[in-house]
This record gives structure tokens, C-alpha cells and sequence, in this order.
């Protein structure tokens, strides 16, 4: 699943039991009271939170890497290996583990003749490619034999799993799901397994998968906007490539790739584990530590160095399309661990936060501009400089361009004159409620709690975000305006229908 699901995903409802009204009682700083932590001699993290509301356990394994850690030629590789973790071990999803690996062997040779054909210039040999293509389905066929697909999840389904997915973002990819909580060490023990022992079975079949999801988001006019926007808006950081990967770096890479990917960022110093639910900690430690204290150490991977220069025009980004008009304006921002964050969210909450921020009053309730409009305080990565993003969906008869000075008369009006007092305790009241519904299951907190420590550096910084929100003034919001709202500063995206649209 691909940062287009990432919100979907933080709210699934899983076995872990929804607690709005239970978190309330127990309080945050019960919660943050209650956390467990240990760094295990491999380097693994764990968090745990016991909650024994029920009888379940969620289990969340963190890797910190994504689409920001990938290079040129290799798109794609973090959403690629987030699929291959789910296809089993060498002893978990085959038949025969030799006699798989010899025909994996066979079918990486293929694939490798056929890419080369495919790449050779100034064009492959028609008849050539025909003999490798035939010759790559046949080694697919034979390394089919072996395999038994599915293992992994039929053996923690018959156990009670609920709720097995797993999402990869810009900065991260996340695995999930819940189980009965007598079954934490069973838990373990797979999670060990797959990230221990791999095995990378139907890589060439899962990667059509994949581009098939590609062509589907291709199909869709704003997902072909974004798929320009980012690079336009980035000039050199990653975060100006959709996690999905490009199509050409898809069909390129290969099983050993992967492989390479697993044994650079797939070790014990870059997991973090968290457990939430019905678990006593001093019991839970010494399983976790026999098992996960399994999973090679390796050495923790440098980050991304390149850093997004200051961008020093107004870009556009203009698609002709038949689609209805849409509208987007990103506009360059800090990292969410820069003092100012808190700041950036509730301008975010203030001018496009639902059906009464600024936006919407004025575009969609008084001028009739717009049939939907929206703000968020970023939508790509968090650990590096994003975007503010703005959103507008023009009504019918009006244009972007409308839209589009509409907006900048909003934000020209937040520069000048400061929030009401009403405004700030809205966006105050707001957050309390966007923070119980984030971790409204176990799952959900438990996710906050990894992200937390591999975005801020502590999962203690999850319960400090209401203490940030409360300490915004309306002047935070003004000087953040000021500085953020510059022409110089945007990026504006637009589909203007046209009747046929030029090639």
C-alpha cells in the first residue's frame, strides 16, 4: 500500500478495540506513564503499551526507510519489498526450499537475459526477445511449483489475525495487525522469521501487480497532476517522486535488488517494534529479546544528504485534460520537528480544515466558487522539508483562476490581520479530538508511538503534540503566514478541461 492509503490505513478498524471513551478516562499521561521501552543487544526497539481493555494485542514493526532513501534507476524498491515481505521464508510459504531456490536461480537468469536484450541499443532483437520472453514465463512456471502462496497469512489468520496490512510512505514502511494477546510470541517468532530468513518468491509476478496498481493511478487526471506536480516542486530532494516507483525503473529491477534493498535497510538498528493491547511487559521482554534479538544487527543507514535549495520563482504546473478543473498550491515548509510545526497545523486547520475554516466559508459557502476545498499542513514525508499544501475543486461555470485569487485574498488576509481568539480555540478543541481519534485502536497508537521515535527521535514526543497545539498564538500564526505565503515560495498545479485534450 502506497502513501495515497497511508490516512486510510492509520484508522483501519482492527480486532484492537476502539477506546475514545476509554482514553478519556485513563488520560494521556496515564498512557504515556504505562509505555515500556527497551532497545534490544541487536539494536531492535521496542515499545510496549499494555492496555488490557481485551483480550488482543496489536503488533506494529516499524522499518525507517521509504521513498526518500531510494536513487535513480531503482524507484519503487520500498513499496516493492513492502509486497515480498508478506511471500514467506525458507521455511514459511514453499514446498521444497532447494529445489525453489534452484528454480528462483534459473528465473533470475532469465529475467537478466531479457533485461539486457530489452536495454540493448540502439533496439533489442524482435526474435531474440521473443525466444527470452517465452523462456522467462517458462523459469516463472517452474519457480511456481514450489511455492505456497499465501502461508504466511493463512498461518496467523487460523490464529486470529485481524487486520494484516501494511502501508510504505516517503519516510517509512509499516507492518500490521492484531492477534488473541496469548499469541505474542507466536508474533515474534514470524516477524523474526520474515526478516531474518527472506525469500523474495513470485518477485516478477508481484512487480506486474505493482505496475498494474501504477497504470491504475495513471488512469485517474489528479493522480497524473501529482505525478508531474512533485517534480516540479522538488528540484532535488526525493520527495519529489511518487513511493510507486516510475514504470521503466519497475520493470528494470530486479529479485537481487531487492535483496540488496532487505540487506541495507531491513536490520535490527533501523526496526522498531511496537506492542499495544493486553500484554504484561516483564513477560512479553524476554520473548521478544529470544526472538526479534534473532534478527541480524547490521549498521543503521545513513539518510538522504541532498537537501531542497530555497526555490527562488512561482512554478506551474498546467495538464489539459477532460477531468474537471482542480486546483493545488504547495507552498515549501520546515520539517514537523522544527519548533514552528505546531504553528503550521493549525493554519492548516484554520484556513482549510473543514466546513468552517476560511477556505471553505468563503469559496464554497459565499462565492460559490468551489464545490470542495481543503489545507493540509503537509502530504509527502515529515522527517524532511515538505509542502503546505492547498486545495480547490472549482464549481460549475467557475474557473481555477478564480479560485486560485480567491485563495491568495485568504492567505493575504492571514498576513495582515491575526487569527480571532474563537478560531484558535476551535483549531485547540480540534486537535484534542484528531489526536483520541488517532489512536482510537491499539493499532493506530501503536503506529504513533513507532512514528514518533523514528520521526522525533522519542515516542514520548506523541504525547507532547496537545501541549504544542495549546502553546500556538494567534502571532505564532501570523509570523508562520508571513514567511510561508510567498509567491516565490508555490508551486501551482492545475487541470483546465479543454473538449479534446492536446497531445
Amino acid at each position: 500500500m502506497t502513501w495515497k492509503r497511508r490516512f486510510a490505513a492509520l484508522c483501519v478498524p482492527l480486532l484492537a478495540v476502539g477506546i475514545s471513551a476509554a482514553l478519556r478516562a485513563e488520560g494521556f499521561k496515564d498512557l504515556q506513564g504505562r509505555v515500556v521501552e527497551k532497545t534490544l543487544p541487536n539494536g531492535l526497539k521496542v515499545i510496549i503499551l499494555p492496555r488490557p481493555s481485551a483480550p488482543v494485542a496489536s503488533f506494529v514493526t516499524y522499518a525507517d526507510v521509504g521513498g526518500v532513501n531510494e536513487q535513480q534507476n531503482a524507484t519503487g524498491l520500498a513499496h516493492i519489498f513492502e509486497h515480498m515481505a508478506f511471500k514467506g521464508t525458507t521455511s514459511v510459504g514453499t514446498k521444497d526450499i532447494e529445489k525453489e531456490l534452484a528454480a528462483m536461480k534459473a528465473e533470475d537468469e532469465a529475467f537478466l537475459a531479457l533485461r539486457a536484450e530489452r536495454n540493448r541499443r540502439p533496439a533489442p532483437d524482435p526474435e531474440r526477445l521473443k525466444s527470452l520472453e517465452a523462456a522467462f514465463k517458462a523459469a516463472q512456471e517452474e519457480a511456481q511449483k514450489y511455492s505456497e502462496t499465501g502461508e504466511f497469512d493463512k498461518i496467523i489468520e487460523r490464529e486470529g489475525a485481524q487486520g494484516i496490512n501494511a502501508f510504505t510512505a516517503f519516510d517509512q514502511t509499516v507492518y500490521f495487525y492484531s492477534l488473541p494477546s496469548n499469541k505474542a510470541e507466536l508474533w515474534a517468532a514470524l516477524e523474526a522469521d520474515r526478516f531474518s530468513n527472506p525469500v523474495l518468491r513470485e518477485f516478477y509476478k508481484e512487480k506486474d501487480v505493482i505496475m498494474e496498481e501504477k497504470r491504475m493511478g495513471e488512469s485517474s487526471p489528479t493522480g497524473r497532476l501529482f505525478d508531474d506536480f512533485f517534480p516540479v516542486a522538488y528540484k532535488a530532494h526525493m520527495y519529489r517522486s511518487f513511493v510507486i516507483g516510475h514504470m521503466s525503473d519497475l520493470q528494470h529491477i530486479s529479485r537481487q535488488d531487492a535483496m540488496n534493498w532487505f540487506n541495507t535497510y531491513y536490520r535490527a538498528r533501523n526496526l522498531t517494534c511496537a506492542v499495544v493491547g493486553d500484554v504484561d511487559p516483564g513477560a512479553l521482554l524476554p520473548v521478544l529479546e529470544k526472538h526479534l534479538g534473532r534478527i541480524p544487527a547490521g549498521v543503521k543507514p545513513e539518510g538522504p544528504v541532498t537537501v531542497e535549495p530555497p526555490q527562488r520563482a512561482e512554478k506551474r504546473v498546467i495538464m489539459e485534460d477532460k477531468a474537471q478543473p482542480f486546483l493545488v498550491i504547495g507552498y515549501h515548509r520546515p520539517a514537523v520537528t522544527h519548533p514552528d510545526s505546531a504553528a503550521y497545523e493549525a493554519l492548516a486547520d484554520i484556513l482549510g480544515g473543514g466546513r468552517s475554516s476560511r477556505l471553505y466559508t468563503a469559496l464554497v459557502k459565499e462565492k460559490k466558487l468551489a464545490v470542495q476545498t481543503a489545507s493540509m499542513p503537509t502530504i509527502e514525508g515529515e522527517k524532511y522539508p515538505g509542502l503546505f499544501v492547498i486545495f480547490a475543486v472549482p464549481n460549475k461555470g467557475k474557473s481555477n483562476a478564480e479560485c486560485e485569487a480567491a485563495i491568495y485574498a485568504e492567505l493575504d488576509r492571514l498576513q495582515k490581520e491575526p487569527v480571532t481568539q474563537e478560531e484558535l480555540d476551535g483549531v485547540k478543541a480540534r486537535a484534542k479530538m484528531k489526536f483520541i481519534d488517532s489512536i482510537d485502536s491499539n493499532v493506530g497508537l501503536g503506529i504513533q508511538l513507532a512514528m514518533a521515535q523514528n520521526v522525533h527521535g522519542d515516542w514520548r514526543e506523541m504525547f507532547k503534540a496537545l501541549d504544542k497545539i495549546d502553546a500556538v498564538t494567534a502571532e505564532d500564526i501570523q509570523r508562520v503566514a508571513k514567511t510561508l505565503f510567498l509567491k516565490s515560495n508555490r508551486t501551482v498545479g492545475l487541470i483546465e478541461t479543454v473538449p479534446d485534450p492536446a497531445n
